[in-house]
């Protein structure tokens, strides 16, 4: 007697917090860098992290974040190469579905970065 085997679709894998925010953004363009991302906070301990910058334009980068970042903070962004050292200011911020993503604008033209205008 042959066996009956389910065949279930396997789940639709949610698009990531920074695609979503990517939407308010027309020019922007998917790219996967790992970067470390430091919370630049004066005299107080810099809060850090690594992440991946998964959208941008020719001024700003979009990534997921855990850090407790807010329209205007001020973030530096480098490659683990050092061949993208740039600061940066939050522009935007949006949470959905316990993730956050953020939208960093340089403070200085980048004349490395990979999109240009």
């Amino acid at each position: 007697m042959p066996q009956k085997v389910a065949v279930t679709n396997p789940p639709h894998p949610r698009p990531s917090a920074a695609a979503g925010l990517a939407a308010l953004f027309p020019a922007a363009t998917p790219v996967r860098i790992p970067v470390k991302v430091t919370a630049l906070r004066g005299q107080a301990q810099n809060l850090e992290e690594h992440t991946v910058i998964e959208f941008g334009t020719a001024r700003e980068v979009l990534f997921a974040s855990v850090l407790p970042l807010e329209f205007e903070d001020h973030v530096q962004i480098e490659t683990s190469d050092s061949s993208l050292q740039a600061e940066a200011t939050v522009v935007a911020v949006q949470y959905e579905a316990g993730r956050k993503a953020v939208a960093a604008r340089f403070l200085k033209e980048v004349s490395n970065w990979i999109i240009k205008s």
